[in-house]
């Protein structure tokens, strides 16, 4: 891989990571449009884009983040009901991450298989994600003070099924929680944050599968890794502020037009 692939791929990460568009389906583009041309098939580049846009949302959000902890560490009784507003929030995070710790364990080889089923399941998960975008953007539930335990729950299952490539996992957890009559704001921050713990998590898990499997493949340079990480998290930082503005003046619907159109083009050239 060269600096600029990798500068390419880093890029699109960082952008697609938090935009509602999909990551993964512009990646699986990308390779299919250049032909090996992504990193998904490089262990240590993966991890190390996935890791930068990790990074990234906890500089955006370090002072939401900061605040948590500190409420988390705060002592309180042991009993749900005497908790703080922050201990609560971080149960629900947990909670929201159970279905994709199922999907996780259970269905890995599974989704794996459906990535490399070519472009016409991308097509048709980026024009589902229109569709999910535009029913957030023109329905007007009633509006909720705070995420619930089951609204988490259900994000949950939004993000869990968002592993599909094209199906976009922001554009679906946040689209989700703005059906529920989750506030925008809201709704948006927990989205960035709920992903935080999985993706370090399937980090973790890729270097571990690295390691006992005779170690990471080094025919990508230390340039091209760098350049990737650099070019994920300056485009993930971007991307997340412009994301959170987005989310609060909600023109989520010009995304859906975006992704129609990706997704239709994705499906003429499998055809």
């Amino acid at each position: 891989m060269s600096t600029i692939q990798a500068l390419i791929l880093g890029i699109l990460q960082g952008l697609t990571e938090y935009l509602p568009v999909s990551s993964s389906g512009h990646l699986t583009i990308a390779q299919t449009l250049f032909g090996g041309f992504s990193g998904a098939d490089n262990l240590m580049f993966d991890v190390v884009l996935h890791v930068a846009t990790v990074l990234s949302t906890i500089v955006v959000l370090w002072k939401e983040i900061a605040s948590i902890f500190k409420g988390f560490f705060t002592p309180t009784g042991w009993r749900v009901a005497e908790w703080n507003n922050e201990k609560h929030y971080v149960a629900k995070i947990l909670v929201s991450m159970i279905p994709v710790f199922i999907v996780g364990m259970f269905f890995k080889d599974f989704v794996e298989e459906i990535f490399g089923s070519g472009l016409l399941i991308v097509g048709i998960c980026l024009i589902i994600t229109a569709a999910l975008l535009t029913f957030s953007y023109f329905a007007k539930p009633r509006q909720k003070d705070d995420i619930s335990y089951l609204d988490a729950f259900i994000i949950g299952i939004a993000q869990a099924i968002a592993v599909l490539p094209g199906l976009s996992r922001s554009g679906s957890t946040i689209a989700t929680g703005l059906l529920l009559g989750d506030k925008k704001e809201k709704v948006a921050q927990f989205s960035f944050l709920m992903v935080i713990i999985p993706i370090l998590g399937e980090a973790f898990l890729e270097c571990v599968k690295g390691v006992v499997n005779g170690g990471f493949d080094m025919a990508i340079s230390w340039t091209a890794l760098l350049t990737g990480f650099l070019a994920a998290f300056i485009s993930g930082c971007l991307a997340c502020k412009f994301m959170l503005e987005i989310v609060k003046k909600g023109k989520l619907i010009w995304f859906a037009v975006y992704c129609v159109i990706v997704g239709c083009v994705a499906i003429i050239c499998n055809v």
